[in-house]
């Protein structure tokens, strides 16, 4: 059996690759989970509703990415 050394294989093979919609999608069920999060938080929990509000921020921006390219 002449296999070749892992040095040399192709990473293709060995990826899971995702598509830009399963990405999206993925995205989308966070933003959700997100959104859901800071709809829980109460006036003390200031430091974390900022946090929050930063990460959807990025999540929706990286989103709207996949499906403006």
């Amino acid at each position: 059996m002449s296999r070749r050394p892992e040095s040399e294989r192709s990473d293709w093979t060995d990826l899971d690759l995702l598509t830009r919609e399963e990405a999206y999608g993925r995205l989308q069920e966070e933003i959700g989970e997100t959104e859901a999060r800071l709809g829980e938080l109460g006036d003390p929990d200031q430091a974390e509703r900022e946090l929050l509000e930063a990460r959807l921020r990025a999540l929706r921006e990286v989103a709207d990415d996949l499906i403006g390219s």
